[in-house]
């Protein structure tokens, strides 16, 4: 079953972000209340490139599995402490092509837009957490394991429990790259 474990937010560029019971994505903006929602890029390293930009990163979403994954490595993590607004279970969001949407409760949509890249702030966890998330495959490119980005494009409450369904794009089918 595909579904929520966890939501959060923060009203700050902290890095980890406070969990609740539920989240109010608000459509072309992202999640009501956290300090990275606007139209425009609010990453503040972003925002030092070109503050004008398009904010592709309006949600960020995990998959819970990582945090097992994790475990089995020394690395306890648990959800919200990585950053992400929406914490999911039973989905390989990595494998997921982009501009996949992901339906979430009643009327939430949001359209996947590339993988985060991990930083350096990852380590503040614990020593090491950001080479963990990060590794490569037998051709030697870079796998990024800290989730994906997406934008909103269907505003609505996203709570704890709420199904998750996928709807792939038209083929052809693209890989996620950072963003």
């Amino acid at each position: 079953m595909r579904s929520v474990l966890s939501v959060s937010k923060s009203n700050t560029h902290s890095f980890s972000k406070n969990r609740c019971s539920s989240i109010i994505l608000i459509n072309g903006l992202g999640v009501e209340g956290d300090a990275h929602m606007g139209e425009k890029v609010k990453h503040r390293s972003r925002v030092k490139q070109d503050p004008a930009q398009p904010n592709l990163r309006q949600v960020h979403l995990m998959q819970s599995e990582l945090f097992d994954e994790l475990k089995s490595q020394g690395f306890e993590v648990s959800p919200a402490q990585m950053g992400e607004n929406i914490t999911t279970k039973g989905i390989d969001l990595l494998k997921l092509p982009r501009n996949t949407i992901l339906a979430i409760g009643k009327s939430a949509k949001i359209q996947i837009t590339g993988l985060r890249n991990p930083c350096y702030q990852l380590n503040s966890i614990k020593e090491g957490l950001m080479n963990e998330v990060l590794e490569k495959d037998e051709q030697g490119n870079l796998i990024r394991k800290a989730g994906i980005m997406g934008i909103v494009i269907a505003g609505g409450e996203i709570s704890v429990g709420d199904d998750i369904s996928i709807h792939l794009p038209d083929q052809p089918h693209f890989n996620l790259e950072p963003v």
